[in-house]
């Protein structure tokens, strides 16, 4: 059996010790970061090696975006895949070279695409388009077991918002963006985990605004996925949300899931 965690971070040297207290308190063999907001050279590495996860891929940059993967398990980087046709780093692929051996894991940190739906009117939401169309070619390439995790900045389904009428217009939560995922998953044949385990209607947020948390308004959104090729999905036997992190202290605005696998 083997675990693998997903969690935007949103700045790992500012929260390296809450991921160092996850990684000890749920000791996942693989933990896929995005919102790194750090360049290789300053990532802290010596913190995750000295937990033992002595292998990692680290695509970073200075200030925004950014993704990581640390691993108790051998692997080798892949791909950086620039889905957003801009240089940003927000993705890395790599290969599982011990447990889980052949397995290809993809930590992809989509962009959130502003504030309003309108490619007119704000490019950044057809930027957002435009990778989830970029990434959906490449699913249709794709012919090995493969998970690919991390921030999609989209709830699709109504049950994956707190309130849907309120969202159906807000980014993340347009029919718009929605159709696009929906896209990606057809070429590949996805199967979404969290909703595999945790069936819909059931909650399952991932990220709660800065804004209302603190007035403990439990307003919520489903982000954060795991989505994995149909016979890898078959071989998913648990997968929780470790809503902790999200009472810690300077807390990330996102929380870790964590998915386990019968390999």
């Amino acid at each position: 059996m083997i675990s693998i965690a997903t969690w935007n971070i949103n700045s790992v040297r500012l929260r390296a010790d809450q991921v160092a207290r996850f990684l000890e308190q749920e000791a996942p063999d693989v933990l896929c970061l995005q919102e790194i907001k750090t360049e290789e050279k300053h990532f802290p590495h010596e913190v995750f090696e000295q937990l033992g996860y002595t292998h990692r891929a680290v695509h970073g940059q200075k200030g925004y975006h950014g993704v990581a993967t640390l691993s108790r398990i051998p692997l080798r980087e892949l791909t950086r895949n620039d889905w957003q046709d801009n240089g940003e780093a927000r993705h890395v692929g790599v290969e599982l070279l011990g447990p889980g051996q052949g397995v290809v894991l993809e930590n992809v940190y989509i962009p959130a695409g502003g504030d309003i739906p309108d490619r007119e009117q704000n490019p950044k939401f057809g930027q957002k388009l435009d990778f989830l169309g970029r990434m959906t070619r490449w699913a249709e390439t794709v012919d090995r077991p493969t998970l690919i995790v991390g921030d999609f900045n989209i709830a699709p389904l109504d049950s994956d918002v707190y309130d849907h009428k309120a969202l159906v217009k807000v980014v993340s939560h347009t029919p718009v963006e929605i159709e696009a995922l929906w896209r990606f998953r057809d070429a590949h044949g996805w199967v979404d985990l969290g909703r595999k385990h945790i069936p819909a209607p059931e909650r399952n947020w991932t990220w709660w605004s800065y804004r209302t948390y603190w007035q403990d308004k439990d307003r919520g959104r489903r982000l954060d996925h795991m989505w994995a090729s149909p016979d890898l999905a078959g071989q998913s036997r648990g997968h929780r949300f470790v809503e902790d992190t999200r009472k810690w202290e300077q807390p990330s605005d996102h929380i870790p899931l964590v998915t386990e696998f019968d390999l």
